[in-house]
Order: C-alpha cells, then structure tokens, then sequence
C-alpha cells in the first residue's frame, strides 16, 4: 500500500511529495522543483538512498 502526503521540501520550501510504501517499509520525499530525494527506512530511520542538489557535506558541519 502507497499512502501520499504533500509536505514542504526541508532543500529549497516548496511543495514536495512523502510517500509510505508500507509493504517495503520505507519513506520516499520528493521535490519536482529542486530534484531533492530522500528515502529512508521506516522501521529504523535510516537513509536507503539521498540526493539535494545545492547541499554538500561541507554545509552540513
């Protein structure tokens, strides 16, 4: 089962997507206007797989 929400983008603010794909236990949030991605594991939070155009490591410290 897909469940979808529209939340805000924590890249750039605008209008993003969140799914839940129960069957797999992960979350998906996507941006169609910057091409942020993340998908994390819903059981332990971890990051499956994650992309923000505009971030780097660096910024992060």
């Amino acid at each position: 089962m897909k469940i979808t929400q529209k939340v805000r983008c924590p890249n750039c603010g605008n209008h993003a997507h969140r799914s839940y794909l129960t069957i797999h236990q992960l979350s998906e949030t996507s941006c169609p206007v910057c091409d942020y991605l993340m998908i994390t594991c819903s059981r332990t939070g971890k990051v499956v797989e994650a992309y923000a155009p505009g971030l780097s490591a660096r910024m992060m410290r």
